[in-house]
């Protein structure tokens, strides 16, 4: 009798232990999402359409999302932009979260120029900042901090080059991403493609 009852005991201490794993199994899932972490977003200091100083510390405990583009941009601005709305109205509302459109041609994009460009794409979001300042710390960051290629071509329609993709940042400030099919970091979200849109709307709640 005693040795079934220590038998019990132990049993019911290896369910214990077992339900202990598994409920931090899980907790540790839903706080720590399976995304990668590619790198950290470098200070900066902008000016928002509305001729307000904006900075990475805004969006701090903020999940945002980055852009690189410009307002006269005739090819691929127009579907990122509106692709963007898509990701601004999902989450329309939410006090943590945030979008920083950045110009890589800032002799242009004034903030009036910013502010009426904002206006025509209903981005209304209070945390949706198109930003404009020093041309240099724009393309270092664009370049150097996320390794986002922008640089001014004459060559090329609208004369700039820069890239479509949109970068995903978490409230602490780091670059993050869902994994591929081969295990390898995403790294970035193509702003072009629909199903990378939903993609990103999906990571963004997992973030949040």
């Amino acid at each position: 009798m005693a040795k079934t009852k220590y038998s019990y005991v132990g049993v019911s201490f290896i369910i214990l232990v077992f339900g202990i794993w598994v409920a931090n199994t899980l907790i540790n899932r839903f706080q720590e999402p399976n995304m990668a972490t590619t790198g950290a977003v470098p200070e900066f200091s902008f000016t928002n359409h509305h001729g307000k100083t904006i900075t990475n510390e805004d969006y701090s405990g903020k999940v945002y999302v980055v852009e690189f583009f410009f307002t006269s941009c005739p090819t691929i601005c127009p579907i990122m932009n509106k692709n963007m709305k898509k990701v601004q109205d999902a989450y329309y509302g939410n006090p943590d979260f945030g979008i920083a459109s950045i110009t890589i041609d800032p002799n242009n994009d004034t903030p009036e120029v910013l502010k009426e460009y904002a206006e025509n794409y209903s981005a209304t979001h209070p945390h949706w900042h198109f930003l404009t300042g020093n041309k240099e710390d724009i393309y270092r960051l664009s370049n150097v901090g996320f390794k986002l290629y922008s640089a001014e071509d004459e060559t090329a329609e609208g004369g700039f080059e820069h890239s479509g993709l949109f970068a995903l940042i978490d409230k602490e400030g780091n670059i993050r991403s869902r994994y591929d099919d081969f295990g390898n970091p995403l790294i970035y979200y193509n702003g072009l493609e629909d199903d990378q849109i939903q993609m990103l709307i999906e990571d963004i709640k997992k973030l949040l």
